[in-house]
């Protein structure tokens, strides 16, 4: 009888986690943000201890698991809608290589040692640091590598000046431009940041795609 109970229990959590992530729209474990690895876990959590404790009812396993899909419904609403509440749960990315200069100070801050930064170029098929241009070190906690062309020829980064209508001072500073410039060249559109979706920064020219134009 136990066995069966077990039997039940792992066959019918299987399909409820199931259920529970298509819900949530889950991503790759690779891709989880902070939020979804801390709920992934709880969930699997709550599960073990439903199947190996059977005198337990099982909707004492259900409600806290919909507790946290519900939740994570929630917050993965609010964090599209407010980039201020995801950058606090899920961070920014970090620029750590630039023009091919590694940032010493971003990896010192993001606890990313050269020794990690030399695995993810080996995991991408990089053999050098100087075939590498630019590099981000994402929330998720992986690299995106942008390499140099084939001559070599320094390119300009898109720098994301303006992200939903929040002015990204870090790129503003990277670029050596100041808020007041960034103002001006929106005031003689006719635009403040507050109308900006994206706006981002390339060979000297800022590209803008408005609210408006965002369906």
């Amino acid at each position: 009888m136990e066995l069966f109970t077990v039997l039940f229990r792992t066959l019918f959590f299987y399909f409820f986690v199931l259920v529970a992530y298509r819900l949530m729209g889950k991503r790759e474990i690779g891709q989880l943000g902070v939020i979804d690895l801390i709920v992934s876990i709880l969930i699997a959590e709550l599960v073990a201890i439903s199947i190996e404790e059977t005198e337990n009812p099982i909707y004492l396993t259900i409600i806290p698991i919909a507790v946290l899909v519900l939740l994570e419904i929630v917050f993965a609403y609010i964090s599209i809608k407010s980039r201020k509440f995801r950058n606090i749960f899920d961070g920014k990315p970090s620029l750590i290589i630039a023009n091919g200069k590694i940032n010493y100070k971003e990896m010192i801050k993001q606890r990313y040692s050269l020794d990690d930064l030399l695995i993810s170029l080996r995991m991408q098929g990089i053999k050098e640091l100087d075939m590498v241009e630019y590099a981000f070190l994402e929330p998720n906690g992986q690299l995106s590598i942008f390499k140099y062309n084939l001559f070599k020829l320094r390119s300009s980064y898109p720098m994301p000046l303006i992200l939903d209508g929040s002015i990204q001072k870090k790129a503003l500073k990277h670029i050596h431009k100041s808020e007041i410039w960034l103002k001006n060249e929106l005031s003689n559109k006719n635009l403040t940041y507050k109308d900006v979706f994206y706006a981002f920064y390339k060979n000297k020219k800022i590209y803008i795609i408005k609210k408006s134009d965002v369906k």
